[in-house]
């Protein structure tokens, strides 16, 4: 019986997690970003990428597996995506503004205290393929 209402707890959790809606206004902020740094729930990054830099960015992040635009669009200079974790749907949440020549990166993650690098990964994997273009 315990077996039974811990697997009833496991899949509630997952559940939620997967299905939990993302309120746009809470997600859908400005970065504000002055510097890089990292997090143990996500990363800041402020980078050089000229005028088209979030279209650009615009254009690898919906190429990437298992994300999608939460708000937000690049004629309106500012995007909100969210990304799952392959196995459990965990969303973490990358903001980015562009700002003249630069972009305000901002990915952070919702559930949990660490994030174990995801998105510090993620945004140096999209910035990488970003310079390379």
């Amino acid at each position: 019986m315990i077996l039974w209402i811990c697997l009833a707890v496991v899949v509630g959790v997952l559940g939620y997690v997967r299905l939990a809606p993302s309120d746009v206004s809470r997600w859908h902020v400005a970065p504000q970003v002055t510097a890089d740094k990292n997090f143990k729930a996500g990363v800041t990054r402020l980078v050089e990428t000229g005028p088209d830099g979030l279209e650009r960015f615009d254009n690898l992040a919906r190429e990437t597996a298992r994300t999608i635009v939460l708000a937000g669009s690049v004629d309106g200079g500012m995007v909100t995506y969210v990304t799952r974790s392959k196995v459990f749907g965990f969303p973490d949440y990358t903001t980015v503004q562009q700002d003249d020549d630069q972009l305000e990166i901002y990915a952070r993650l919702r559930f949990g205290r660490s994030d174990s690098g995801v998105n510090r990964a993620r945004v140096d994997r999209w910035l990488d393929a970003l310079q390379a273009r």
